[in-house]
This record gives structure tokens, C-alpha cells and sequence, in this order.
């Protein structure tokens, strides 16, 4: 009796440790209460294989390749983008700007018009000098809102190395610290000083065009910031600029100068004569729609 429930004990053991037997072949495998973390299908933003995945191998397109970033379709346009940008004059484009925010209707669904916008300037030192020579006008009028919103992101994306007055006294270049054994920044580079007498007279082309791309160590931005989000955090700066040099830079006026921004006012958008594109398509040949 006891030899049989000996035998029995080994037999139990061996088809257990059989059902925990790893994949291999046309065997999936199988795992002693498996954890739900243990994903074997596609999860977004996620390039951690399972150690049973094989999805690479059947797939032909990579989870790393399905884990990036997507861009739209070339020759789409973001919801409630077209309406805005094609609206001729101020009244039209106000407008325009109410139906998409849901400001028509009490149902109305109010949907963002930053998305992705046509650019047709390269990451070239050509067409860097070319947009900023080309780009002047800020789209959006100087107001209080777009201000505090241009300082938050500016905080976030810029401060940390630009600094919180645009000076190039960010956080990642400060000085060493005795008392408190702060070793100070190592920065790689010293970022640009973005309220000297330069970039005060950049054009606001200057500006986007590295938003757009970045430049030597700073990365690019685009993919981080929407189309308003980025000509916000430029009135931020202007602001910065005008509160370096004392003169004015908000809603009710701007004396910094008139070139960068309208106070309290839609500015009149050209209509572009090419099909509209996504930012991350190839520049193509038109106007300095941006």
C-alpha cells in the first residue's frame, strides 16, 4: 500500500512539473497560475517582452515599431483645425474658434484646434535662416490666459535650463553648493540666454523653428507641445524679454514690439495655396504657414 502511494506521489509530480514545461515549438507552454501581468498580446507604449512573447518573430512588424509614437495619416488635418485656419478676417476666425470650443451650443462637444499643423520648413541650417526671416506674426492674440499658460509650460520644458527669467541660469547649471553638498549642474552646454540683446530682436520664426527641431543639445519639442502650447510659451518669452528691458508685454499692450504680438486680438492667418500637411511629413514647397 505504501509503495503504491509512493507511485502515485512521483506520478503526480512528474505531470505537474510536465504542465509547467516552457514553450518550445508548436507547444505554447503553460505557467502554474500564470500572472495577469504577464501579457502575451500587443500592449502600447510597451517594448518589455513577456519572455513567451514571440511576437517579433510572427509579426512582420516589430512591437518596438508599434510602441512609438504614430502621426496622422499625410494630407489629414486635426479636428477643428481647418475651420479656424481658413476663416478669413478676425470676425470669422472668432467664430470659427467658438463652433470648435462648443461655444454655439449647450450640447455642443468642444474639441482642441492645437493638433499637428502644417510646416514646410526642414531641420537644415537653410531653412532655419529661412523661418526666421519668413515666420513673424504669432497667430494668437497676447492675452492673460495664454500668458499664465505660456509660463506653466515654459517651467516645465525651458526653465530647467533656460531659467525661470530666460537668463540661462536653469536649474541643470547651477553652482556648487557647500553647505547643503549640492555638487551644482553638469550641464554639457550652456543654454542660450534667451532675454540678451539677440534673441530680444529674433524674429519669432527663431524661436518655433527650434521648438520645432531644437538645436545642438537641446532635443525637439514638437512632439511635447501642440501648436498653441508652443506659440504660448513664445509670448512667455517675449514677456520675459519686455520684463527684462521694463516695458510691457501683455493683453492691453505691447511695447516691446509690435512685430511679435497683438494684445487682446485674432491675427488674420493666410490661406495656404498647397494641400495642408502633418508637422512630421516632409517640408514641401509654399507658404510660411506655421
Amino acid at each position: 500500500m505504501k509503495t503504491i502511494s509512493h507511485f502515485i506521489l512521483v506520478i503526480a509530480l512528474v505531470v505537474l512539473i510536465q504542465s509547467c514545461k516552457p514553450a518550445g515549438g508548436e507547444f505554447a507552454g503553460t505557467e502554474y497560475m500564470p500572472d495577469m501581468a504577464h501579457p502575451i498580446t500587443y500592449e502600447a507604449n510597451v517594448y518589455d517582452d513577456y519572455k513567451l512573447n514571440t511576437w517579433d518573430e510572427q509579426s512582420v512588424v516589430s512591437r518596438k515599431e508599434l510602441s512609438l509614437h504614430m502621426y496622422p495619416v499625410k494630407g489629414t488635418v486635426p479636428r477643428g483645425y481647418a475651420g479656424v485656419y481658413l476663416a478669413q478676417g478676425t470676425e470669422a476666425q472668432e467664430a470659427a474658434y467658438g463652433i470648435v470650443r462648443g461655444d454655439n451650443s449647450p450640447r455642443a462637444v468642444a474639441a482642441p484646434v492645437n493638433g499637428k499643423v502644417p510646416y514646410y520648413y526642414a531641420d537644415t541650417p537653410e531653412d532655419r535662416q529661412r523661418a526666421t526671416a519668413e515666420i513673424i506674426d504669432n497667430p494668437y492674440p497676447i492675452t492673460e490666459a495664454g500668458l499664465a499658460q505660456g509660463k506653466e509650460l515654459y517651467n516645465i520644458y525651458c526653465g530647467i535650463c533656460h531659467g525661470e527669467k530666460g537668463n540661462g541660469l536653469g536649474y541643470l547649471v547651477r553652482d556648487p553648493d557647500p553647505t547643503t553638498g549640492d555638487p551644482g549642474g553638469k550641464y554639457p552646454a550652456a543654454p542660450a540666454n534667451l532675454v540678451n540683446d539677440e534673441f530680444t530682436a529674433a524674429s519669432n520664426g527663431r524661436f518655433y523653428h527650434a521648438i520645432m527641431y531644437g538645436l545642438n543639445v537641446m532635443g525637439a519639442y514638437k512632439d511635447k507641445l501642440s501648436y498653441e502650447e508652443r506659440w504660448q510659451v513664445i509670448h512667455y518669452i517675449r514677456s520675459l524679454q519686455a520684463a527684462e528691458k521694463k516695458l510691457a508685454y501683455n493683453e492691453s499692450k505691447n511695447t516691446l514690439n509690435p512685430a511679435f504680438g497683438t494684445p487682446g486680438k485674432l491675427v488674420k492667418k493666410a490661406v495656404p495655396s498647397v494641400t495642408l500637411v502633418s508637422d512630421a511629413t516632409t517640408p514641401v514647397p509654399g507658404p510660411s504657414g506655421h
